[in-house]
């Protein structure tokens, strides 16, 4: 594949060109499993490669976190060389949160029947605008306590720090609740008519329902944003 712009060969489709400084590629969709990963490369609507990254997965503790990190950073590597305004991912959890970690990127779950034509479904309807401000500007309220500690503290910033989330508005704590359940787990609800939602944050028998502004217009474009949140808490074990 050559640059779209100058011409100039490129070593992979898709990548980015260093010598007219184009990228050639604007979406990256990695579908991961623990052995094996595809990544196919988008512009626009159209396929402009893919490649997989394959592992052989090691049991031992030690040696695991190794090879899983390395699977993970070959995977971070490839998105990198593409530089993609967006990453999409479906596929084996752990994969994905060692991906995450290594990148500096946005990440977005999808469908993982069907990631690529997910995408595409997606990159069809109207963007939603995003949001450039740090995570700590966009917590606040009248209610500044937060439950669950700092798993209570990371639901909120892991929600907060979403592209799509404009505001998270921490709610009262209600500490009447008859739950047996240990550990700070978190959730977010359905969207109502306008995008927003609610996250909530349960902590044994106590639950703060805390108020998530988006810049989704309508319920389903809320839905999605929903979808997303809820995979993000699931990367960082905190889902209910």
């Amino acid at each position: 594949m050559d640059c779209s712009r100058c011409g100039t060969p490129l070593d992979k489709p898709g990548d980015y060109c260093l010598v007219c400084r184009t990228e050639n590629c604007d979406a990256v969709v990695a579908d991961c499993g623990r052995d094996r990963a595809t990544l196919t490369f988008l512009t626009d609507e159209d396929v402009v490669g893919r490649t997989d990254i394959t592992t052989v997965p090691e049991d031992g503790d030690e040696t695991g976190v190794i090879e899983l990190r390395n699977f993970a950073g070959r995977i971070a590597d490839e998105i990198r060389r593409k530089r993609p305004e967006d990453v999409f991912v479906a596929g084996a959890h752990e994969v994905i949160r060692a991906v995450r970690a290594d990148l500096h990127h946005d990440v977005y779950r999808v469908d993982p029947d069907d990631p690529v034509a997910s995408v595409l479904d997606r990159r069809g309807d109207r963007a939603l605008d995003v949001v450039e401000k740090p995570v700590r500007e966009k917590i606040g309220g009248r209610h500044s306590t937060l439950i669950g500690d700092r798993d209570g503290q990371q639901a909120i910033r892991t929600v907060a720090g979403h592209p799509n989330v404009k505001k998270v508005i921490p709610g009262p704590i209600d500490a009447g609740g008859s739950g047996s359940r240990t550990g700070v787990r978190a959730k977010v609800t359905r969207a109502d008519t306008n995008g927003n939602l609610r996250l909530l944050v349960r902590d044994g028998s106590s639950v703060q329902e805390n108020r998530v502004v988006t810049t989704a217009m309508s319920r389903d474009t809320g839905e999605r944003v929903r979808t997303d949140l809820n995979d993000a808490l699931e990367d960082e074990s905190l889902r209910e």
